[in-house]
């Protein structure tokens, strides 16, 4: 009788555990170096279906994608795709502003430009390459990277 108080026990306090993990917001860090408006905008509306199904979304990015966060962007950065003539910046400002998403470039991407963050569109920062190594090996993190 006492081993199956000590199971019950277990068992109640495995489900509460599972339980408390579940209530925790799923992660998604989404990392974007690609050049291609396609896949710009495809990593975006991705982006934007995760935080539409509750996940907690942060966008990096590093290279060629880094344009998209420039006040003075690319066409490519800013012309619409199909079907819905959207643009991956302009997807990415919307989702900044009425979504909360928080949107960094790589550290080293405005010194390698010699400029500084006053080129960014408002709300896009830098990245701490501490805080997001952190963010990316967090526990119920999604990465994904185009």
């Amino acid at each position: 009788m006492r081993f199956s108080k000590i199971i019950s026990a277990s068992a109640l306090a495995l489900g509460l555990a599972t339980t408390a993990q579940a209530q925790d917001a799923n992660k998604l860090v989404t990392i974007l170096t690609a050049p291609e408006p396609q896949t710009q905008l495809m990593a975006m509306v991705l982006t934007m279906n995760a935080m539409a199904a509750g996940a907690e979304a942060e966008v990096l990015l590093c290279g060629p994608a880094g344009d998209l966060a420039l006040q003075d962007a690319p066409e490519s950065a800013t012309a619409g795709q199909p079907p819905r003539d959207a643009s991956p910046q302009g997807l990415m400002q919307m989702m900044m502003a009425n979504q909360g998403l928080k949107v960094q470039v790589c550290a080293i991407y405005l010194p390698g430009r010699g400029e500084d963050a006053s080129v960014l569109v408002d709300g896009v920062t830098a990245a701490a390459p501490d805080a997001m190594g952190a963010a990316i090996v967090a526990p119920g993190t999604t990465v994904m990277s185009f």
